[in-house]
Order: structure tokens, then C-alpha cells, then sequence
């Protein structure tokens, strides 16, 4: 089961000296096996392995000795199959992940003894140990190298068709083997390394449809880091307009917080939310009457806008509803902290009525200020968010009737923006903000916190 966790900038500041600044944004943790399983798919189950050591043809091996003291030469050395595989892994504080393959090679060759020519099998246990480290981070993509490599082997059978077998060739080859398939066998799985990477890197370096409203471009923000206890991939990504127009937001690298009981730790800067909020709150202006069909309080509202009105103003004081437009200004925010997320969002809000004459006039317009309170969620490889109102603020733009005393207005603006606003935007909001399909990794059953 993959865990994912998501944090604020108070959870983690404690953690960091006070010379470091961090930015607030969401880290997500996946569990140690979550991460194992994938490269061992990648490398094993997928055949990448086996298809480099496919053919590798070992050097002839001579030796004195064997049977009646006659000399020994082995040729044609070759792999046949690759038997039991298996993969593991662990992290090296600030160098990177150590990655160990154990198997067992079948080699197979032709054995010459004397006179006597003959078909050799040989069954060797290997052990793989290389450090892989990342470097030269460039536009989101980094190098990974090997720094050490290690073979080690194991319990070697040697089976000569004729069952004639020497403690010399038992030597010869152990000696020759140890000798030589380190050489062999740490290139090629630097090879598969590096074609691993590319292929991991691929579901990092993502461009990522935001429904039809545009893309999201991910791409790491830095060099993985790694500590004893995790890898963290700080993200972040390209939010793009349909039409091409970028939304800028700060791309500087954020500090993830330690999980002691994950491997892998993604992290997602509040800027980077920012952007895709703005993407996806894209709410044209909304106007209707303020009737109960489109406004519960309706009448309310009314009631408080009549005992506002000048006496003296008769063009106010029709049997037309009121009406009212509803327009967002600015871009909205969120903000992290322990425990909590909040949206800033300000609403201008338009209380108009229509003269006989079709001239409009402007009863209020107002600026709510909201603070709306979010409910984060994973659906779908998507992170999705809710918005209730939690606090609102107004104040007074203008009047074209000289009003200059709302305060009997915000119970009754609450109401209106809960009812119409909000939906359309938890409905621009339903799709979610998609995530990259992380190194493979399902992004189910998931924890989250912030």
C-alpha cells in the first residue's frame, strides 16, 4: 500500500536551522517497498537486465594441471540464462541509493582437458552491489553515475559432460571467474542505470493535460537529496494557459521534511499550487436576479438593502428584483500552515437595479475578501481540493445612491457567495490538480495530511 502525506511549512520549519529559508508546499511519502518494487520491475521483471547480459561471452580460460597433469583451456565461455534474480535497495546519506542484485549466472562453454574436448556448465552466485549517485541537474533532468561497484562471488558448480572433474578446474575457474566477470558485469548494469533513469525521469518530465483548461509541465526543481532515512524529489512544474501564456510563480527549491517510515518524499511548492489554482479558477463574471429560485436568502438581502436606501431616491424603490453581479478579481492564494489550508479569493459584488429606462444603477458594489477553508484529497492520481467559506470581509466601493453603512450586509453576502459562487468553483476545482505518475508509483489509498 503506497502512503502519501502532504505538509505545510510550520510542520518541517523545526527541523531546519534558523538560517534556512523554506517555502511552504506539500511533500508526499510513499513507503520503502513502493519504491524497490519499481526498480526491480524496471531492471528484472521487464527483461532490461537479462537483455544487456544477453551474450556476454567471457575470456578463454587456461591453466596447467587438470586431469593426468595435462593442460586445461576453456573456450566459448558464454551466459545462457540469468536464473532468480532479485533486487534491493537502500539509501546512502548524501550520496545516493545503493542498489544490490543477487542471481545466479549459467555459463556454459567447451572445456579442454588433454585430448579430451567436452561441453562445461557452470552455476556461479553473484552479488551486485553499485552506489548510484546524481549529478549535473540541468533543466530538470540529472545524470546519474556509479560511483562503486561491487561483485562478489559466490558458491560456483562446475558439470563437465563426463563427469570428470578436477580440483584444478574447480580452481582455475573460481580463480579466472573472480578475476574477470567483475569487469564485465559492472558496466553492463551501468548501462541498464542509465536507461533506468531515463525511463524514471520520463514520469517525472511530464507534460499533464489540466482538463481543457491547459498543461502542467513537471519537471524536478533540483538534485535529489538523500539522507539515511529518505529520497526527496522536490517537483515542480510549468503551469501553462491553453494558448500557450505561462502563469509565473516562484521555481525556487524547497526543503522537505524526513519520514522515518517512507523512502520517498516528493514535494510540491505552495507557489507551484498557486499557479494551478489560478488555472483552474477561471470563473467568468456571473449575473442574476436576487429571487429565491437562484438565492435562498433573497429575500433577506433585499429586506437589508431597503432599510439601507435614501428616502428621497424613488427610482430605488421598484417591485423589481434586485440584481446582482458577481465578478473575481485578482488571483487567488493559498496559504499552508499546520494542520490547515486557506484560499484567498476577493469577489466583487454588484447590487444593481434597471431603470424604466434601461439605465443601470448602481446600488453597491462591494469587495468581499474571502477566506475559504480547504479539504484536500488524492482522486485519480489528482489532488483535489474543497473550498467551504470559512471568513469574509467587506468594505465599500461605491454607491451611486450615497449607501455608506453595510455592516447589516455580511450575514446576508455570506449566504449569497455560499450558495451561487462557491459551487462553480468547487466545480472548476472537481477535476484536480494532476499529478505526475511518480517513478511508476500508484497513487492510492492515501494518507493525507497537511
Amino acid at each position: 500500500m503506497t502512503m502519501l502525506k502532504l505538509f505545510g511549512i510550520i510542520l518541517f520549519c523545526g527541523l531546519l536551522s534558523p538560517s534556512q529559508e523554506v517555502l511552504s508546499g506539500l511533500s508526499c511519502a510513499v513507503s520503502p517497498g513502493a519504491m524497490q518494487n519499481v526498480l526491480s520491475d524496471a531492471i528484472l521483471q521487464n527483461g532490461l537486465l537479462q537483455q544487456h547480459l544477453q551474450g556476454l561471452v567471457l575470456p578463454n580460460i587456461m591453466g596447467e594441471g587438470g586431469l593426468l597433469n595435462s593442460p586445461t583451456s576453456i573456450t566459448g565461455l558464454h551466459l545462457v540464462k540469468v536464473r532468480l534474480p532479485k533486487l534491493s535497495v537502500a539509501l546512502l546519506p548524501g550520496i545516493g541509493v545503493q542498489l544490490t542484485i543477487a542471481a545466479k549466472l549459467e555459463l556454459s562453454g567447451n572445456c579442454l582437458v588433454g585430448l579430451l574436448s567436452e561441453l562445461i556448465d557452470i552455476l556461479v552466485d553473484v552479488n551486485i552491489t553499485a552506489n548510484i549517485k546524481c549529478t549535473n541537474f540541468e533543466s530538470g533532468t540529472v545524470q546519474v553515475v556509479i560511483e562503486d561497484c561491487l561483485c562478489i562471488l559466490g558458491a560456483i558448480k562446475i558439470k563437465l559432460l563426463s563427469g570428470l572433474l578436477s580440483l584444478s578446474v574447480n580452481e582455475i575457474v573460481l580463480k579466472q571467474l573472480t578475476a574477470t566477470l567483475p569487469g564485465l558485469l559492472c558496466p553492463v548494469v551501468d548501462i541498464v542505470v542509465n536507461l533506468v533513469n531515463i525511463q524514471l525521469l520520463g514520469t517525472l518530465n511530464a507534460v499533464i493535460p489540466v482538463g481543457t483548461a491547459g498543461t502542467i509541465h513537471y519537471q524536478l526543481a533540483s538534485l535529489p537529496f538523500t539522507s539515511g532515512l529518505f529520497l526527496g524529489l522536490d517537483l515542480d512544474g510549468a503551469v501553462k494557459q491553453v494558448g500557450g501564456s505561462i502563469i509565473p510563480h516562484d521555481s525556487s527549491p524547497s526543503a522537505l521534511p524526513p519520514l522515518l517510515d517512507k523512502l520517498l518524499v516528493l514535494g510540491l511548492r505552495q507557489s507551484f499550487l498557486n499557479a494551478a489554482l489560478s488555472l483552474l479558477i477561471q470563473i467568468p463574471p456571473q449575473t442574476f436576479t436576487c429571487t429565491p429560485e437562484v438565492f435562498s436568502g433573497a429575500s433577506h438581502l433585499q429586506e437589508a438593502m431597503a432599510t439601507l436606501l435614501p428616502a428621497g431616491c424613488s427610482t430605488c424603490r421598484g417591485t423589481s428584483p434586485l440584481s446582482i453581479n458577481l465578478i473575481l478579481v485578482g488571483n487567488p492564494l493559498i496559504l499552508l500552515e499546520e494542520n490547515k489550508a486557506t484560499v484567498e479569493l476577493s469577489v466583487m459584488i454588484q447590487v444593481f437595479i434597471k431603470r424604466l429606462d434601461g439605465d443601470i444603477l448602481n446600488l453597491l458594489l462591494l469587495k468581499a475578501d474571502l477566506g475559504l477553508n480547504v479539504r484536500v484529497s488524492i482522486a485519480g492520481g489528482r489532488l483535489v481540493l474543497g473550498l467551504s467559506l470559512g471568513s469574509i470581509s467587506l468594505s465599500l466601493e461605491s454607491s451611486d445612491v450615497g449607501i455608506s453603512n453595510i455592516s447589516n450586509l455580511k450575514p446576508h453576502c455570506s449566504s449569497l457567495l455560499a450558495e451561487t459562487l462557491l459551487p462553480l468553483i468547487n466545480g472548476a476545482l472537481s477535476i484536480g490538480i494532476p499529478l505526475p505518475n511518480v517513478l511508476g508509483i500508484p497513487l492510492i489509498k492515501v494518507d493525507v495530511q497537511i
